[in-house]
């Protein structure tokens, strides 16, 4: 468990290092992503990028593990 967690806090840390490149290339502004804009707020709910990271995520582990 120690070992998943901290693996988990890297992927995270990488990630937020990386956002101004990965934003480039269109993650949150796919087809399906709920974006609601009002006067004072803004609500933003990625279905579409979620599912493609979660699919993206679930194949790299799917081969790291074999």
């Amino acid at each position: 468990m120690p070992r998943l967690l901290i693996t988990l806090g890297i992927i995270l840390v990488a990630v937020g290092l990386l956002w101004p490149w990965l934003s480039r290339l269109g993650l949150g502004r796919l087809p399906g992503d709920i974006v609601i804009e009002r006067e004072n707020s803004r609500f933003y709910f990625p279905i579409t990028t979620s599912l493609l990271v979660s699919l993206i995520l679930s194949l790299l582990l799917w081969l790291f593990r074999k």
